[in-house]
């Protein structure tokens, strides 16, 4: 069973919390940062990316970059840009795109769930990223940036969730993205008793976007417990940040593929040797979206085609092999394309749906690419499904949005 706590959040003076928010670590590189921060001293960048604070082209890994995070951080709270909470509270977070809001709860969630199971994954992680974010969280001794996750869906929180929302929120702001955020921060003390004992009833959690930062922060938690020849089991190093959404909130949306060559073959062969494994349908020149599962849309030479895997070419009883990922990576891209290895191909590349379709059409028809091909999205029944038989999803499957916003609450280890 799940086991969260509340604690004493590091977060910025409301007036103060657009300064200080910002998008996570790893959704744009530094010279993106450097120009969202540009003229914002404030800005989180400046300890989450603090290579910005160096001339352009710093190695963000090097010891210098680690320690300006470290300063920088100390000067946000020497200066009352992040200060922390006197009292364990939990959190209510809610994200707010296209007219849909989610809610989720910030916790403290245990490092030995991560390492019984008890919180599940259902990607791979590269032990090099590991090491990076572990680094951070050694040397802040904090927990900057929160991970995502999912439960299943309980009434209880959700009527937690509905009370505390309906009172006056601590921050509410929509960032440049426009992305509207608002969070509230629980101070009664029976309304945070009733969040730990609604945890403790809750089998799994899910791990939906941040396998690598999940990996880090339980990983030093685990490290500082081996460490200590006192460990009790109690310290804070034993929790790290995560904010957990009911699964019904939150939707994923797709994750589509780009191509820069056909593998020799015409435009005409390639869609010759798609039939022999999906109905091709030409849909002309109207941006063509995926409808249903199963069904993927081709854009090619300035038009949209329909492709539908015909029957048995995929199995719905294989939690990985119903996945249209899966689909799309066996019989087109490995069978047809010859692209093996999703992870370091180089002929290929990837796009969160959150650009559009027309993203792929303007990368296709720039002559940068040769096809692009777009999926129906992966469900939270499906992901949890995975999770749940121990599978792992191909790479590029899932993709979050909103993400989290970086700075509204920060867990400090000691």
């Amino acid at each position: 069973m799940a086991k969260v706590k509340p604690f004493r959040g590091v977060r910025p003076p409301r007036q103060l919390v657009e300064q200080v928010a910002s998008r996570p670590y790893d959704v744009l590189n530094s010279e993106e940062a450097r120009a969202e921060a540009e003229g914002n001293p404030r800005s989180l960048y400046h300890i989450i990316k603090p290579e910005i604070d160096f001339a352009p082209g710093q190695d963000e890994h090097a010891p210098e970059v680690y320690e300006k995070a470290v300063a920088n951080f100390k000067t946000f709270l020497n200066n009352g840009w992040l200060v922390q909470d006197d009292k364990e509270h939990y959190y209510i977070y809610a994200q707010t795109m296209d007219g849909r809001t989610q809610y989720g709860i910030v916790v403290a969630a245990n490092v030995d769930d991560y390492m019984n199971g008890v919180i599940k994954k259902h990607e791979l992680t590269r032990r090099d990223k590991e090491e990076d974010r572990m680094k951070h969280v050694r040397v802040q001794n904090a927990n900057i940036e929160p991970v995502f996750f999912a439960f299943p869906d309980n009434r209880e929180l959700e009527d937690i969730i509905r009370t505390v929302s309906a009172g006056e929120p601590e921050y509410d702001f929509v960032a440049p993205d426009g992305f509207g955020h608002t969070f509230w921060v629980i101070d009664d003390d029976a309304i945070n008793a009733r969040i730990t004992e609604a945890f403790a009833k809750i089998p799994y959690l899910y791990i939906a976007d941040g396998h690598h930062r999940t990996a880090a922060a339980a990983l030093v938690g685990n490290e500082k417990a081996r460490l200590n020849p006192n460990h009790r089991g109690d310290e804070e190093y034993n929790y790290f940040l995560a904010v957990a959404f009911p699964a019904s909130h939150l939707k994923i949306i797709d994750y589509n593929r780009l191509v820069r060559d056909l593998n020799g073959l015409s435009p005409a062969e390639f869609l010759e040797k798609l039939d022999y494994k999906f109905i091709v349908k030409d849909m002309g020149t109207v941006t063509y979206a995926p409808e249903c599962l199963h069904n993927f849309s081709l854009y090619l030479e300035g038009r949209w085609y329909s492709l539908t895997a015909r029957e048995g070419t995929y199995d719905d009883n294989d939690p990985i092999g119903v996945l249209d990922v899966t689909i799309s990576s066996d019989l087109i891209l490995r069978d047809i394309l010859g692209i093996t290895d999703l992870r370091s191909d180089k002929r290929i590349d990837f796009v969160g749906g959150i650009r559009g379709l027309d993203e792929l059409k303007r990368r296709v028809d720039s002559g940068e690419m040769a096809m692009a091909l777009a999926l129906f999205p992966v469900s939270m029944k499906q992901l949890m499904d995975i999770a749940d038989t121990g599978n792992i999803m191909p790479p590029k499957t899932t993709w979050f949005e909103p993400k989290l916003r970086s700075g509204l609450v920060i867990h400090k280890l000691d």
